[in-house]
């Protein structure tokens, strides 16, 4: 089951054909975080009673950053690696606290990273998707060189280099973690794995030793992947077990099972627990930040390849631009999780994480590489969370997320004095239309005006833009989003 829910999980990330995300997208829905965000009742209560019957087997079947650490820690061949070893408290509790905080507090970058879904969507959509684009490209040339339209090739760039960096930082930690100690992520920082922990404690089945038949062979401590079994006392953390069962294949004098019915030894355990356990109070922080580059230049010629085209830079926004049905920009701040669906599944190349250090992993539009279009609803679909609500395309159309602005020292018609008109022709809702810099001069370059009532900010005038390497036209964002 972990397998699969990975496979699929993972698929829905890489997909950049918008395909996937019909069958595949209620992996998403059905995580921890995104159904709290989301208020989905339903799925958070199914998460609640699943803890409460079967243990933290979220953890292990369900959470993709949990299964990722499984695979990790499958690379190393040594066998009986593990050892018991108590919680870590004074990490454990403290990191709870500053998700808690941080959520509370709208410290958008340290609550999506310390979220393990979204440490998950960073590491597919900043890792794995251009690899997979990539290698995608290679069976494009191929299938180009046969007359084949099999394969396409896409365009595979740097969305945000510090985003990159967190999420290449964020899988060192997690292969060297999963490496030397299992679990030891998912027990000691991951603040998901915290909160289900004090429902597991109270979980039917569990993990239950016969003392009568347990000859201390060390075997099930040993291949504990969560170090939560004590051999010596025949007791088992349950706050820290995630069900994996690896203790219970291992043991050959069958002295564990996984069932509901209690033991002596497990009543004897119990009632010797500190009566302040369930009691314990939240966290500290820590935030992961690093370092590692990557960058790829890619030259694009003219046709015929008669002169190189300067690529296009970002424009300085006084307020960032949030995808249509974000309602604005502080609900998005909010409500987003940052786990980078949105921005692996934009068919547009319009969405990427913001560089802003207190919004670093908000996903946030420009349109150097693509436009919004009207027609295109994907993100408001596959978004687990709530932050973009579905909307369809009639919805889509008349939604204002903010309005171009003429900048006529970069237009071309003022500064090489030729005609263009690029800007007035692909805008879909007919806001641009173009006049006459100086009406007394018969001679006057022809430049765009704005209606900003009609305008939805689509972006499709500052992408086709041909001025270099700003556009002579920028989408200036709402801070509240309207219907038009």
């Amino acid at each position: 089951m972990a397998i699969v829910v990975f496979i699929g999980i993972t698929l829905l990330f890489l997909d950049f054909t918008g395909t996937l995300h019909h069958w595949l997208s209620w992996l998403a829905k059905i995580q921890f975080l995104p159904a709290v965000m989301a208020l989905n009742v339903i799925v958070i209560a199914a998460l609640v009673v699943l803890t409460l019957v079967f243990g933290r087997i979220y953890c292990s079947v369900i959470c993709p950053l949990g299964i990722l650490q499984d695979l990790l820690a499958r690379l190393r061949r040594k066998k009986n690696k593990y050892s018991y070893s108590k919680e870590v408290r004074w990490l454990r509790y403290p990191v709870l606290v500053v998700f808690i905080v941080a959520a509370v507090a709208g410290v958008g970058s340290l609550f999506q990273l310390l979220a393990p879904y979204s440490s998950f969507g960073r590491i597919a959509t900043m890792l794995f998707q251009p690899l997979w684009m990539m290698g995608n490209n290679v069976l494009g040339f191929l299938a180009e060189r046969a007359d084949s339209y099999a394969f396409y090739t896409v365009d595979v760039w740097m969305k945000s280099l510090p985003v990159f960096i967190v999420a290449l930082v964020t899988l060192v930690v997690l292969v060297v973690t999963a490496w030397t100690g299992g679990r030891t992520y998912c027990n000691t920082i991951c603040p998901v794995g915290t909160i289900l922990s004090f429902l597991a404690r109270f979980s039917w089945l569990k993990v239950r030793f016969d003392a009568e038949k347990c000859k201390n062979c060390t075997m099930c401590s040993r291949n504990c992947k969560s170090s939560c079994i004590d051999y010596k006392t025949h007791t088992v953390d349950y706050s820290r077990c995630v069900v994996c069962g690896n203790c219970i294949s291992k043991c050959k004098f069958g002295a564990l099972k996984y069932s509901g019915k209690i033991g002596k030894t497990d009543r004897a355990a119990e009632s010797s627990e500190p009566a302040d356990s369930a009691k314990r109070s939240f966290l500290v922080g820590s935030a992961l930040m690093t370092a590692a580059a990557f960058a790829q230049k890619k030259e694009k010629l003219m046709d015929g390849g008669l002169a190189e085209i300067e690529n296009k830079v970002a424009p300085e926004r006084q307020t960032p631009l949030t995808p249509p049905g974000s309602l604005s920009f502080e609900y998005f701040a909010t409500h987003c999780t940052g786990c980078q669906l949105c921005v692996s599944e934009c068919p547009n190349g319009v969405l990427r994480p913001s560089n802003d250090l207190m919004h670093l992993m908000l996903p946030v539009m420009s349109y150097e590489h693509g436009f919004c279009r009207p027609e295109c609803t994907r993100c408001s679909e596959v978004c687990p969370a709530g932050a973009i609500k579905l909307v369809d395309q009639a919805e889509k159309s008349s939604i204002q997320i903010g309005h171009a602005v003429f900048i006529q020292k970069n237009c071309v018609a003022v500064t090489d004095g030729v005609e263009c008109g690029n800007c007035e022709r692909h805008c879909p809702t007919g806001a641009i239309e173009m006049v006459a810099l100086r009406e007394d001069d018969d001679e006057s370059p022809w430049v765009p005006s704005v209606n900003e009532e009609a305008c939805i900010g689509c972006g499709a005038c500052e992408y086709v833009c041909p001025a270099r390497p700003f556009s002579a036209i920028m989408v200036e964002g709402h801070e509240v989003h309207r219907s038009i």
